[in-house]
């Protein structure tokens, strides 16, 4: 399984920022040998590190931290979404349109479209966190 961590500050910079996202990415080096990635807010209060352990979308295009092309809203995700593709398939409905095949971009849009709310409708085992810079709130969960 994948490897997420994170950092949110309350109105001050991540001191040491670079170190930091070292030290978390080094942590979880077991939990994905197929990549790494981190993300940081603009003001550098907020980091999203992710170990990936390709599973789905075994290509770049399932890596994280994973954005909507809005920048708006940041997700970390380890696990799997089985009904994915029902999800998916209800977001192109609602005029979605997805640039990967993996669980991860369905997951992402569907909490920026829906919200926490969505979480009802997802089935799966998996750990999440996820960013939203316009509310400035992050949302922690685990099924």
């Amino acid at each position: 399984m994948c490897g997420i961590a994170g950092v949110v500050t309350t109105g001050r910079p991540i001191v040491d920022r670079s170190i930091v996202a070292r030290h978390l990415a080094d942590a979880l080096s077991h939990r994905g040998p197929d990549g790494e990635g981190l993300w940081t807010s603009d003001a550098d209060d907020v980091l999203l590190v992710h170990r990936r352990l390709a599973i789905i979308d075994l290509g770049p295009d399932g890596a994280q931290p994973m954005a909507t092309p809005d920048g708006r809203h940041h997700l970390v995700f380890n696990g799997e979404v089985y009904n994915y593709r029902d999800l998916r398939l209800e977001l192109e409905a609602r005029d979605e349109r997805f640039v990967t095949s993996s669980d991860t971009e369905v997951l992402l849009r569907l909490l920026a479209r829906d919200g926490t709310a969505a979480l009802a409708r997802v089935r799966g085992m998996f750990a999440l966190g996820w960013w939203d810079a316009a509310e400035r709130a992050l949302v922690l969960a685990l099924s």
